[in-house]
């Protein structure tokens, strides 16, 4: 997809444009056929016309309902000028003399999808939440969305701010990826690294045919298309009364749980609009083999990359998480039932999480309390918590490089 028709759908006005289009559509039929004396083509063109009055109210009905929302919930730090557009930024607690923490949840997310951690976190240190460009409070920035980009965006908007190094960065599963190439880019900045079961690359390259990630990017898109409509915030509002996936409901239901239904509720409606499925769907684009053979030499942090930097390794002992997952791609390359292929499949997944303990000399694996899976930041909050107070202790002990 082009950049322009990211921007476009990005804007919330997107809808009133797509209506219009189609109405010169219905308006040049209609004019043809009373020109041409074609009852058909009239006809038909009177319909688009209806068509496209009904989208002009619902694309109306998406501008006011998100305006609203942006009124009800104003942001709770600050907004950042990144020259165009604007990064939310929650900064609190002391720094105490050591470093500030600067935490990325998982997928493309709003930074208070952990807000749970950081407010663990914020009476005892300096932690900041940081929403990444189009998703919470923050502008959508421009396309296409990258891991390189927005490294290089999560340093400039932390020194604009008036952050000061050095930082321990903390990133979960894809926001793990993000917070290794902030390290890679700038390891001056930059006291310890803690990966939480990141997103390893050599399963977007190297793993079988994964219809997962296609099928979730087709959908987020689709789901922004809609939702200029007025009808997206419908079908999300119905979401919760429909058959879901089993850990689906779980994780939510655990999100809730440490956010509070009143942030969760904040975090919805700030983002009823479309720019942050769409700004999503575009660094999705990096998850597929051509998108990281396009990306790969900005994107992945291999071995070596972060020198003698520490890093925290923190993921559960197995992946006893992910049968439901594994089941999936062993249907999808029609092996399913196959033992040996689901053997290599599980041994592969296993081992390209532990890869990023190469990428340093001085690096550590953490296992993640008994029965905990990916979603562990969720599961075992206060455990998360005691390992970046562990990495604080030791980073502020260790001596300052020559």
């Amino acid at each position: 997809m082009s950049n322009a028709l990211y921007v476009l759908l990005s804007q919330d006005w997107a809808g009133l444009v797509i209506a219009l289009a189609v109405a010169l559509v219905g308006g040049a039929s209609w004019w043809w056929g009373n020109r041409a004396g074609g009852r058909w083509r009239r006809r038909s063109g009177l319909g688009v016309l209806v068509v496209a009055a009904l989208l002009a109210a619902g694309a109306i009905v998406h501008i006011v309902r998100v305006a609203g929302a942006r009124a009800d919930h104003p942001p709770p730090g600050e907004l950042v000028d990144m020259g165009g557009y604007r990064i939310h930024v929650l900064a609190e607690g002391e720094a105490r003399g050591r470093p500030t923490v600067v935490w990325l949840p998982g997928g493309h997310s709003a930074g208070l999808y952990v807000h749970h951690l950081h407010e663990g976190l914020a009476r005892e240190a300096r932690s900041v939440l940081i929403d990444r460009p189009g998703t919470g409070w923050s502008d959508v920035g421009p396309f296409p969305r990258s891991t390189a980009l927005e490294a290089e965006e999560i340093v400039e908007v932390l020194e604009r701010a008036g952050e000061r190094p050095p930082f321990v960065l903390a990133g979960h599963s894809f926001g793990g990826l993000l917070v290794a190439n902030v390290a890679r880019r700038h390891p001056e900045l930059t006291a310890a690294v803690v990966l939480l079961d990141p997103t390893p690359p050599d399963t977007i390259i190297y793993a079988p045919h994964n219809p997962v990630l296609g099928s979730m990017r087709a959908g987020i898109l689709a789901s922004a298309v809609v939702s200029l409509f007025g009808i997206g915030e419908a079908m999300l509002a119905g979401a919760g009364s429909a058959e879901t996936d089993p850990e689906v409901t779980q994780i939510l239901r655990l999100m809730e749980e440490r956010l509070g239904s009143e942030l969760i509720a904040s975090l919805r409606a700030i983002e009823s609009g479309t720019r942050a499925r769409v700004a999503t769907a575009s660094i999705f684009a990096e998850l597929s083999p051509e998108g990281m053979a396009a990306r790969g030499w900005d994107t992945v942090v291999y071995d070596g990359d972060l020198g003698d930097l520490p890093l925290y390794l923190v993921t559960p002992g197995d992946m006893g998480d992910a049968e439901a997952f594994f089941s999936t791609i062993a249907e999808a390359n029609d092996a399913a039932g196959e033992q040996r292929f689901e053997q290599r499949l599980r041994r592969f997944y296993e081992l390209t999480r532990q890869r990023y303990l190469a990428a340093s000399s001085r690096s550590e694996r953490i296992v993640t309390p008994a029965g905990t899976g990916h979603n562990f930041p969720y599961e075992t909050p206060e455990f998360v918590i005691d390992v970046i107070r562990r990495v604080l202790d030791e980073t502020h002990q260790a001596p300052a490089p020559p």
